[in-house]
């Protein structure tokens, strides 16, 4: 393994692995050493093609040579392009483009607030999850559910109600007993809270008590969208729309870019003056995202997370079958978690040793985000590398 990599003039705010990446093609990326590693974590969940795809590379190459920003003083048409195809695969009806998921959920956090004011809620409030992630600011590390990302930043941004996911008696018990509540937010799949799915059946029940209520449904798909679970969004796996989603990591495919498309009911909440970005649908990262989306659709790029994710977890399945100390291995597509009885950090660094890119999340998670090119050959490899890893850690640390 390399020696740590010296970044002494950059802030400490990430705990980094001892290599650095050069470059990559396809699923493989290459440190500066030369030594060769099989990317299943996409830069979680961000390289959606890959790296160095045939058809972006000179895409991107194109638009460089012809603008890469343009402030929104201005039309750009490229924003409206992307805008469309988003309306087309989503059945909503509006976006606004920004940076990040951050942003994108600071965007909807805006709307639900704006919402209740707009009906005569003063202190308009907003449901969320336990093991929730929603970002870093202020108001999106308040609405996450996780007091390690919430520590040294009190006071916390108030107007936030929690419940655990996939209860909906919770739920219905907030709207008996709370009449500020103007939007229910949630990730159809919890990423850094552990691959944590929201069941079919209670998404179909929040839906219909949102539209009881009277409150939107704001779905973060930003890190389980764009095609990741073989559907363009994973909601869609239960029949339903939600009114905001956030979206960002693969709409890009790497340049950055965050989007939040709104149905009817939330869609002109926000008007002239009430948001805004410098950066957000800039010429290069609409470009980014309309190529991103054709490309998916030439190469079925979604059936093909689909049928990569039932492979790799089919033979997670049979690889650890009957091993004390694995909780479950659960996702859809190719979002999936390995949930082990015992804090696994360990593993991310014994996976970078044999050469395969991962991450260990909620203490317990071993999280696998491929892109969505990868291949059965590359799924087996995968498997082939961590199984082991697993088994070896688990035998290692079972209790005497």
């Amino acid at each position: 393994m390399n020696a740590p990599v010296s970044m002494p003039h950059v802030m400490p705010t990430y705990g980094r692995l001892p290599i650095a990446l050069s470059h990559g093609e396809g699923a493989h990326v290459w440190d500066t050493e030369g030594r060769r590693y099989l990317d299943a974590l996409a830069g979680i969940a961000v390289n959606t093609l890959g790296h160095k795809h045939p058809k972006l590379v000179p895409a991107l190459q194109d638009q460089v040579e012809k603008m890469i920003h343009c402030c929104n003083y201005y039309q750009v048409p490229l924003q409206e392009e992307l805008a469309r195809m988003l309306v087309e695969r989503s059945g909503l009806t509006n976006v606004f483009f920004c940076n990040s998921g951050l942003e994108a959920n600071e965007a909807a956090l805006k709307i639900a607030r704006k919402y209740g004011h707009d009906k005569g809620i003063a202190r308009a409030e907003v449901v969320v999850f336990e093991k929730a992630f929603h970002g870093r600011s202020i108001a999106t590390l308040s609405a996450t559910g996780n007091p390690k990302v919430h520590a040294g930043f009190a006071p916390l941004v108030e107007g936030f109600v929690r419940v655990p996911l996939n209860d909906i008696a919770a739920l219905e018990e907030v709207a008996r007993t709370n009449p500020n509540v103007t939007a229910v937010f949630l990730e159809v799949i919890q990423g850094e809270g552990g691959i944590n799915p929201a069941r079919v059946e209670y998404l179909q029940a929040v839906r219909a008590l949102c539209d009881q209520q009277g409150w939107l449904l704001m779905l973060d798909e930003v890190q389980c969208g764009i095609g990741r679970t073989g559907k363009w969004f994973a909601h869609q796996w239960a029949g339903i729309q939600p009114d905001v989603m956030p979206l960002a990591k693969g709409l890009g495919s790497g340049v950055p870019i965050g989007a939040v498309v709104c149905g009817p009911k939330a869609a002109n909440v926000l008007q002239a003056g009430n948001h805004g970005t410098t950066f957000g649908g800039n010429p290069l990262a609409m470009r980014a995202g309309v190529e991103t989306l054709k490309i998916m659709e030439e190469e079925q790029l979604m059936a093909n997370a689909d049928r990569v994710g039932k492979h790799i977890m089919a033979a997670l399945g049979r690889e650890l079958a009957g091993l004390a100390g694995v909780k479950e291995i659960r996702g859809q597509g190719l979002m999936i978690g390995i949930e082990l009885d015992r804090p696994c950090g360990v593993i991310l660094t014994r996976a970078l040793e044999a050469g395969l890119l991962l991450s260990v999340t909620a203490d317990t998670v071993v999280r696998l985000l491929p892109p969505l090119i990868f291949t059965t050959a590359e799924a087996d490899e995968t498997v082939a590398i961590l199984a082991p890893i697993i088994r070896a850690f688990l035998s290692e640390t079972s209790p005497a």
